[in-house]
């Protein structure tokens, strides 16, 4: 029995549609209604958590593997093995600000106080920020992070996008691309070992 935790959300019925076009019984997945464990006739078990869930359900063995957005994965830095990019839920972590305060300069925050930088994301944030040398003052939200700069909230935000849309329909420019993102198979430590030719011959039947 392979235990898969996949999804909710955007990535769930892109997760099933691979499924389905790589010939994997899914009529089980079809009509889970509010079920969140569901034994499919392939012999396998699908566990249906929040998509920053996953990578935990598989460090920890709860699930043997998981379809984990890349950007879960670097948020939550779990002790997991990537072992397949699925090439779907793609999307980038992008760092942006107001086109009004494309001007401003480094003495001009100075001035106003520390920089600061709104986010859904702190981990990325933090190591993104750390690594380009900028200090700033993270501020953790769970909204629409796009309305932060837009009323003074932060001067800048990092936040994934996928077209580039909502961006700038707040008048928002991107600065700098974090991160390219997508969906990835990923492994516990253990399930690698003890089913080993189970998650292969996973691994060969997904067409990706």
């Amino acid at each position: 029995m392979l235990k898969i935790a996949l999804s909710k959300g955007i990535l769930y019925d892109s997760s099933v549609d691979l499924l389905r076009k790589s010939g994997i019984k899914i009529e089980e997945l079809e009509k889970s209604g509010r079920r969140l464990l569901i034994s499919s006739a392939d012999n396998i078990t699908y566990i249906l958590a929040r998509p920053a869930d996953v990578p935990t359900y598989v460090e920890y063995g709860a699930a043997d593997i998981g379809f984990a957005g890349k950007d879960a994965l670097m948020e939550n830095e779990t002790d997991v093995f990537e072992l397949l990019d699925l090439e779907i839920g793609k999307c980038r972590f992008v760092l942006a600000q107001p086109k009004a305060g494309l001007q401003k300069t480094g003495r001009d925050y100075q001035k106003l106080g520390q920089l600061r930088v709104a986010t859904k994301y702190p981990v990325v944030a933090a190591n993104y920020l750390s690594k380009k040398g900028i200090q700033a003052e993270i501020i953790t939200l769970r909204g629409s992070i796009e309305l932060a700069p837009l009323t003074g909230l932060a001067d800048m935000i990092i936040d994934l996008t996928t077209t580039g849309k909502t961006l700038a329909e707040n008048e928002l420019i991107e600065l700098d691309e974090i991160a390219k993102c997508s969906a990835r198979l990923v492994a516990n430590s253990v399930s690698t070992r003890l089913k080993y030719e189970e998650i292969q011959d996973f691994m060969k039947r997904l067409k990706v």
